[in-house]
């Protein structure tokens, strides 16, 4: 007999990964708590507090995960372009409309409510990319799809990131660059990405005149090496041309930065003495609180460079540092472990799916976490520049969470779509 549509909306859901989700919210919930105990103020449902807000936020994202799975997965890709488009106005809207945060006006508010579009730039994007590579007459490998491609990658960057002034948000669009790998995107582009990243480093720590040198010298030796014709040489100078213009063009960027974004490149870059009361403070103290945490942990609730508020953005950007104090180096690689098996399980269920839209969307979700989570663990341990990134189900932060929750679910929407085709 047939099952009823109620009863496979549930049954062909991966509860394996809505375990995993439970799993890593509970664990984020508990650390923000610690993070921000106050032993007059314990109440977990407090809503002074941040774990009582972060408790209705954790309440409010499995009611929207819940709706997702109702919903018909024929209306995410039917509309994807739809909420591109919404969500894209919104975060153009909201720095004339919204109200500043830090430095930055990327914010609705209402009332004590507060909603970042940005964030959920990340799945209608996702959704637009899905929908536009899954046409079986488009191949990423033609280059006038790359381009549209990469322009629906680039538009809510430019918006985030001009507008907004939110790097961090901005910064995760990157990290389609490997779902568009996997569906064909020559693996040259990459190549290029990471001389592009070579040639920033080299340009801000050596003197430009002698990388113009060393850039003159090896285009003169590759000529040395090719079929030497009026093609391949116009070629071989071309991207001498570009790799020079690239160092002189990250140079007068990085002469225009404001000082604090300045600060940021040369702490992670280790230019000149950095001072660990000012530019450092944050991941010094970030080192410190993790590293004090030893093999086990100094226990829940017990992180003294937590309590006294010695780690800035605790339950925020550098949550992991009251994971490493607390739990220590088990804890962390515990949180990671978790972390990086959803992803895994990310992939392995994008690669099972019968449909171009669900496959290219789930890399999408695992490309994101990944991003998020690399990010923000290397910005803790002074491995990555410190942009402000969450940590996925971790961070304290409405708007992240759902966003998180609404890029996750309609995946496993997706997904369990898959089942019910076989049946």
């Amino acid at each position: 007999m047939e099952r009823s549509k109620n009863n496979s909306i549930f049954s062909d859901v991966d509860w394996f990964t809505v375990l995993l989700y439970l799993l890593l919210i509970t664990m984020g919930w508990l650390n923000i708590y610690s993070a921000v105990y106050n032993e007059d103020h314990h109440v977990i449902t407090d809503m002074t507090q941040k774990y009582g807000k972060q408790l209705l936020w954790i309440g409010t994202s499995l009611l929207i995960a819940l709706i997702i799975l109702i919903i018909d997965e024929k209306f995410y890709t039917a509309f994807a372009y739809l909420l591109y488009g919404i969500v894209l106005i919104a975060c153009i809207l909201v720095p004339f409309l919204g109200r500043e945060v830090k430095g930055s006006r990327s914010w609705f508010r209402f009332g004590d409510f507060g909603i970042q579009p940005a964030e959920f730039m990340k799945f209608a994007a996702n959704l637009a990319i899905a929908k536009f590579l899954s046409n079986q007459f488009i191949k990423i490998a033609d280059y006038r799809n790359t381009i549209i491609t990469l322009i629906i990658i680039g538009v809510p960057f430019l918006v985030i990131k001009v507008l907004q002034d939110e790097t961090g948000l901005a910064i995760v669009f990157v990290a389609f660059i490997f779902t568009l790998y996997r569906e064909g995107l020559s693996v040259n582009y990459l190549l290029l990405g990471f001389l592009a990243i070579v040639l920033f480093i080299l340009a801000l720590l050596v003197n430009n005149f002698y990388l113009f040198v060393i850039i003159g010298s090896l285009c003169i030796l590759a000529s040395l090496f090719i079929r030497r014709n009026a093609k391949n040489l116009f070629m071989v100078a071309l991207i001498g041309l570009i790799a020079c213009g690239m160092v002189k063009g990250t140079s007068t960027v990085y002469e225009h930065l404001e000082a604090h974004q300045k600060v940021r490149i040369d702490v992670l870059l280790g230019r000149g003495t950095v001072n660990l009361k000012k530019e450092g403070y944050n991941v010094n103290q970030a080192k410190i609180a993790i590293g004090s945490g030893g093999l086990l942990g100094k226990g829940y609730l017990n992180g003294t460079q937590t309590k006294y508020d010695f780690v800035p953005e605790q339950d925020t950007d550098f949550i992991f540092c009251t994971v490493g104090e607390e739990w220590g180096f088990v804890g962390s690689s515990l949180v990671i472990l978790l972390e990086l098996t959803l992803i895994i399980r990310l992939v392995f269920m994008a690669e099972r799916q019968r449909s171009a839209f669900s496959r290219i969307y789930g890399y999408g979700v695992a490309s994101i976490l990944f991003f998020h989570l690399t990010i923000n663990v290397g910005m803790t341990i002074g491995l990555a520049p410190v942009i402000g990134i969450p940590l996925p189900f971790f961070s304290y932060g409405g708007s992240s969470l759902w966003s998180f929750t609404i890029l996750l679910f309609i995946f496993i929407k997706l997904d369990s779509h898959r089942l019910a085709i076989l049946r």
